[in-house]
């Protein structure tokens, strides 16, 4: 594998721990990971979020160091787990991920997504464990005031529903705990401490996402069995991308504080260890109706429009600008909007025209699209 080297060999046989690898983003994310050379430990709930699964799909639990299962809301089984794999970097992706859900479980959404963030940077700090943790979190944490403006990473924190200010609460206990116990770029030389970042993105798709109420999810089920696609918000506005834009960034952030740490640059290790937007260009913000129209391109079929005005509340607008995570890490998304679904289309209907798909032809499916996104992917640090 050729790009392994993009990431300048940062995860190679390195110990990797990806919390909610049994996910969709995690999935993922592992399977990038794996691809790099890196040793992942996964840890997520007895079974994956949904039947079917991206896990499940390529059977990707055969090819992991450890494969743990247990409650990101138990402190004592994510201590153990550190204690006994030591691992180099963390990328904590276990929550409660549906706004929707937050309506129906509000209880359980805070104490998935703010104890369950608590509760890692809680077992690393006890475990005194000297590593890299990327937070990933959403970009709802934002007091979403609807207007045209991209939110900036110093803007206000918020959340009208129950999951976006369940993640605005994780950033707050995040920037606690890096300025209370991990000031890493303030430790004595030789002495690398824990450096942690948190992570926001959107509305990430892309292949083997089984998720309740989502419209990409929604579209292929319908199409795969020749029923119209009920499209529920048609003008809400999102910055649609692919699962690996969001997950190369934060690949990209964690060699760069890794590489920052080596060459113990606090100036560069203060600025890295903050919060990121990742997210597409301007120009991938469309409405739910532009995306369905544009998957049709690629998979003929009919939609129709399910539009309820009393629906529960979600954001009609809401976008981010990635001009910090532009200038501070060199980084920037590579596929357009069309790019994106054509990919993600591409994923769903080798799944579906399957009669009874191949995990092995679904993972190398799967590692094809990384190795294609990776193609020429070359980022140079930028200090």
């Amino acid at each position: 594998c050729g790009f392994v080297m993009n990431f300048s060999n940062a995860y190679k046989n390195k110990r990797i721990l990806v919390t909610g690898h049994t996910g969709f983003k995690g999935s993922w994310m592992t399977e990038w990971l794996l691809l790099l050379g890196a040793k992942v430990i996964g840890y997520s709930l007895e079974e994956p979020p949904t039947e079917p699964s991206h896990f499940n799909a390529i059977q990707l639990g055969e090819h992991l160091t450890d494969d743990v299962r247990g409650d990101i809301r138990s402190i004592d089984a994510l201590r153990e787990t550190i204690a006994r794999h030591k691992p180099d970097f963390i990328f904590h992706l276990a929550a409660q991920p549906l706004v929707r859900q937050s309506f129906d479980e509000p209880h359980y959404t805070y104490e998935a997504n703010v104890m369950g963030s608590l509760n890692v940077l809680e077992a690393v700090r006890r475990e005194n464990c000297s590593c890299i943790v990327v937070m990933i979190t959403t970009d709802k944490v934002y007091d979403n005031v609807e207007w045209e403006y991209a939110y900036r990473e110093n803007d206000p924190l918020g959340g009208y529903d129950p999951y976006s200010a369940s993640k605005a609460c994780a950033e707050i206990v995040i920037s606690s705990y890096q300025r209370s116990f991990f000031n890493s770029h303030q430790k004595s030389p030789g002495e690398p401490g824990i450096a942690v970042a948190s992570v926001r993105g959107g509305n990430v798709i892309g292949g083997g996402d089984w998720a309740k109420d989502r419209i990409v999810p929604d579209s292929m089920k319908n199409l795969a069995s020749n029923t119209k696609i009920p499209v529920r918000n048609r003008r809400a506005t999102r910055p649609w991308q692919h699962v690996l834009e969001l997950l190369s960034g934060y690949l990209h952030l964690g060699s760069e504080i890794s590489r920052a740490r080596t060459q113990q640059n606090a100036e560069r290790l203060q600025a890295l260890c903050s919060p990121f937007n990742f997210g597409p260009h301007i120009t991938s913000n469309k409405t739910v109706e532009a995306l369905v129209q544009e998957i049709l391109k690629h998979w003929p079929g009919e939609w129709e429009d399910f539009t309820d005005p009393g629906a529960t509340h979600e954001a009609g607008r809401l976008n981010l600008t990635i001009d910090k995570a532009f200038h501070t890490l060199n980084w920037q998304p590579r596929w357009n909007f069309e790019e994106t679904i054509k990919h993600t289309v591409d994923w769903y209907r080798q799944y579906y025209k399957a009669i009874q798909p191949e995990p092995a032809f679904l993972r190398g499916l799967t590692q094809q699209q990384i190795l294609l996104y990776s193609e020429g992917l070359n980022y140079h640090s930028s200090n």
